[in-house]
């Protein structure tokens, strides 16, 4: 029997080998996970879905899968030619799923037509789909082995249409001005080198924060808060939450701060539809955290943030900090997000430009707060002040909104009351 690698989600359709549990002559069990598959979403463990000896082991660490293809053979009594895909386990997340992978786009004139007149291969779904829309399915390359689109290969080529439409009109005559391909240089002719392949992760994280900066015009509003009396707050109840398990953290604040502020400005909680172009306002507040890890950022999201205790919160930021430096946060629990928080404090470093977390319109950054010489009620006072950077979408916010904005959440920081925060 051949066990195949299964699709292991919308849009995945290939990964590599991490790590290779079994070998030939092997005996396992149903369930068993014989590898680990990394792709641009997760680190998925692969169980076996049959019981028996391992025959002919078709992968190595490092080799590139592709769904269908076959991971291994096993002896179990099933007739010769028997064939079953493996069910990929809950991945542990990486980070927000990419957009369909771009192709080429096509010249006007490029014939992509299927050879022989034969029809191209899809779903009964994809094929509803494309009719509907008007779109040509024989126009496509299919993405999946034998040339099957997909309901990602459709996406990937309605976006290219939309970038095609809205590209600047050559002049007559003058044919569009093809992207260079990058070029490699020989560093090792000025010294000594050592490489490193990029990870997964990294590529995915690189990816889309080129596509956000490349498709969003960015804006940064700087400020700073005064949280001296926050900070004090936070020393205060400290112990208290630390005995209800719970880590009280100046991040704990920020996602209390960032909802007040939310609800009054709620274009700063909305998204752009880019197929439509229409604002989507959403009336649910779901704050990505951004974590550093080892291998690169991870943007959890805490659901429903203003239906939270700020013990709920810091109990639940702590969980998945934790669980996303481990790499054990599901892809759930990064996609949905309505704004991000990105709060270098604990690391140093004051203003920063945070890059906007696409399809969201603002990311605030917070930086390390810093006793400062302040006048206050015309007196030189030191006071803990915290640099804030609010990086928005220009195409919905303008300049007087987010000044609003941030306005406003300075003052939620300043103006934090106890009773919000006691047990």
């Amino acid at each position: 029997m051949d066990v195949r690698l299964p699709k292991l989600g919308e849009g995945a359709e290939s990964g590599t080998v991490v790590t290779v549990f079994v070998k030939e002559g092997d005996q396992i069990q149903k369930g068993q996970t014989i590898l680990e598959l990394e792709n641009e979403k997760a680190v998925a463990p692969i169980p076996s879905p049959v019981a028996g000896r391992v025959g002919k082991l078709r992968v190595k660490e490092g080799d590139k899968l592709s769904v269908g293809q076959i991971i291994l053979s096993v002896d179990n009594g099933a007739p010769a030619g028997a064939q079953v895909e493996a069910k990929p386990v809950q991945p542990r997340a990486k980070a927000p799923p990419p957009e369909a992978e771009e192709q080429e786009p096509l010249e006007e004139d490029e014939d992509q037509s299927t050879p022989l007149g034969l029809p191209a291969a899809a779903s009964p779904t994809v094929r509803k789909v494309a009719r509907e829309l008007g779109i040509d399915l024989a126009r496509i390359r299919g993405s999946e082995p034998g040339g099957r689109i997909v309901m990602a290969d459709l996406r990937a080529w309605i976006q290219r249409l939309q970038k095609l439409a809205t590209r600047p009109a050559a002049r007559e005559g003058e044919r569009p001005r093809e992207p260079r391909p990058p070029e490699s240089i020989d560093f090792s002719k000025w010294g000594e080198i050592s490489k490193k392949s990029m990870s997964s992760l990294r590529k995915t994280i690189s990816e889309r924060l080129t596509e956000s900066w490349r498709t969003i015009p960015h804006v940064t509003q700087f400020d700073e808060a005064d949280i001296t009396a926050l900070n004090d707050l936070r020393k205060k109840l400290a112990g208290a939450y630390e005995s209800k398990g719970a880590r009280l953290t100046l991040t704990s604040f920020a996602l209390k701060a960032v909802v007040t502020a939310l609800k009054k400005h709620p274009i700063f909680n909305a998204s752009l539809d880019e197929a439509t172009q229409e604002v989507v306002y959403k009336q649910y507040f779901h704050i990505g955290v951004a974590v550093d890890t080892e291998q690169g950022l991870i943007v959890p999201v805490i659901r429903d943030a203003d239906k939270k205790s700020l013990l709920d919160l810091s109990r639940e930021l702590n969980d998945l900090a934790e669980r996303a430096r481990a790499r054990k946060v599901s892809l759930q629990e990064l996609q949905g997000g309505t704004f991000t928080i990105s709060n270098q404090g604990g690391i140093g470093g004051a203003h920063f430009t945070p890059i906007i977390n696409k399809p969201e319109v603002a990311i605030l950054g917070l930086g390390r707060g810093a006793v400062r010489a302040v006048v206050k009620n015309g007196k030189i006072e030191p006071r803990l002040m915290m640099p804030l950077g609010l990086s928005y979408d220009h195409r919905l916010i303008d300049g007087g909104a987010a000044a609003r904005f941030i306005v406003d959440l300075v003052q939620a920081f300043e103006n934090f009351r106890e009773e919000d925060a006691k047990l």
